[in-house]
C-alpha cells in the first residue's frame, strides 16, 4: 500500500484517540471513544468488533452501532461463520493481514444479510484484525467499520491499521474487565448487600428502554417492542435525559452503564451484556 502524509491537524487527532485509549475499559466507553476523535480519523456509523473466546474456540462478535439496524440485521452480524464474514477474513488476509477495503455488492455471495444491508445503504466496509500470536491461521481480534454510502479512501484505511493497536488492546481490556464483573456478579449472589447496582432515580420501565436504545433501536422501533406508541417512548427518553444529566441518547446510556444502572435487570431479549 502506498504511504500517505497526514496534515498536522491530523496528527494531532490520532494523538488524541491514541491517548485516550488507555482509559477505556467498559463496554460503552468504548463506544463513546469511537464516538469522539475516532470518527474524523475513521467516520463509520456500526463497527463490529471480534475477540477470540477461548472457551467457545472461536471468535465472537460485539456491535456497535449509532445508527439503528434491523433485528434480523443485528443478529446476522453477530455471526462469524456468515458468508460476509468469512467474506471480510479473506479480504483481510488477500491484504496480507493489513487493513482492506470490501464491497458488499462486488465481493461477497449474494444473501439476505449482505442483500439487507445493501438496502440500507451499506457497501463498503474496511476490515482489518491481527492473528494469535505464534498461530497466524488463528484469529486474535477482528474489526469491521461501515456507514451508509462509505467511499473509504486509501488514508482512511491507512488511518486504521495506525490505529489498530489502540482498538486490539483497548477492545481486549473490555473483553477482560466486562468479564470480571460478570464474575463478580455472579460471586456476589451469595453475599447480600455486595454488588449491587447504584440507586438510581431511573424507573423499570426507563431501564427496559434504555436496553433498547443501547441496541440502536428507534423510538418506532422501542415502540414496537412495547407495545405502547412512538410519543409515549419519545417521553419516556426525554424524562431518562433529565433525569440523568444527559444531553443525547449515546451519553444516557454511557451514564447509566456507569452508574451500573443497566444490570439491574434483564435484557428484554434474555441477552446479558
Amino acid at each position: 500500500m502506498t504511504s500517505t502524509s497526514f496534515a498536522p491537524d491530523q496528527s494531532e487527532v490520532l494523538l488524541r484517540v491514541m491517548e485516550a485509549a488507555p482509559q477505556v475499559c467498559r463496554r460503552h466507553q468504548f463506544f463513546v471513544w469511537t464516538q469522539g476523535d475516532f470518527q474524523r480519523w475513521l467516520p463509520h456509523k456500526i463497527s463490529i468488533c471480534g475477540g477470540y473466546d477461548r472457551e467457545h474456540r472461536d471468535v465472537v462478535l460485539d456491535i456497535f452501532n449509532s445508527i439503528p439496524l434491523p433485528e434480523v440485521v443485528m443478529q446476522g452480524l453477530k455471526t462469524f461463520r456468515s458468508d460476509l464474514m468469512m467474506a471480510a477474513v479473506g479480504a483481510w488476509r488477500k491484504a496480507r493481514s493489513q487493513a482492506a477495503v470490501l464491497s458488499l455488492a462486488q465481493d461477497v455471495t449474494p444473501q439476505p444479510l449482505t442483500a439487507a444491508l445493501i438496502e440500507q445503504g451499506y457497501d463498503q466496509v474496511v476490515v482489518t484484525g491481527l492473528t494469535r500470536p505464534g498461530r497466524p491461521e488463528e484469529i486474535e481480534s477482528f474489526f469491521m467499520f461501515t456507514q451508509p454510502r462509505a467511499a473509504y479512501s486509501v488514508a482512511e484505511v491507512q488511518a486504521l491499521d495506525m490505529l489498530l493497536p489502540c482498538v486490539h488492546l483497548a477492545y481486549q481490556r473490555v473483553c477482560v474487565t466486562e468479564r470480571q464483573m460478570v464474575m463478580g456478579r455472579s460471586s456476589s449472589i451469595m453475599v447480600p448487600g455486595q454488588g449491587q447496582p447504584r440507586a438510581t432515580p431511573i424507573t423499570e420501565r426507563e431501564r427496559e428502554i434504555l436496553l433498547w436504545v443501547r441496541d440502536g433501536l428507534s423510538n418506532q422501533q422501542i415502540s414496537e417492542k412495547l407495545g405502547i406508541s412512538a410519543l409515549t417512548v419519545k417521553n419516556h427518553v426525554q424524562k431518562i435525559l433529565r433525569k440523568l444529566g444527559a444531553a443525547n441518547r449515546a451519553q444516557a446510556v454511557a451514564k447509566a452503564m456507569t452508574m451500573n444502572a443497566l444490570s439491574a435487570m434483564p435484557h428484554p431479549m434474555g441477552e446479558f451484556y
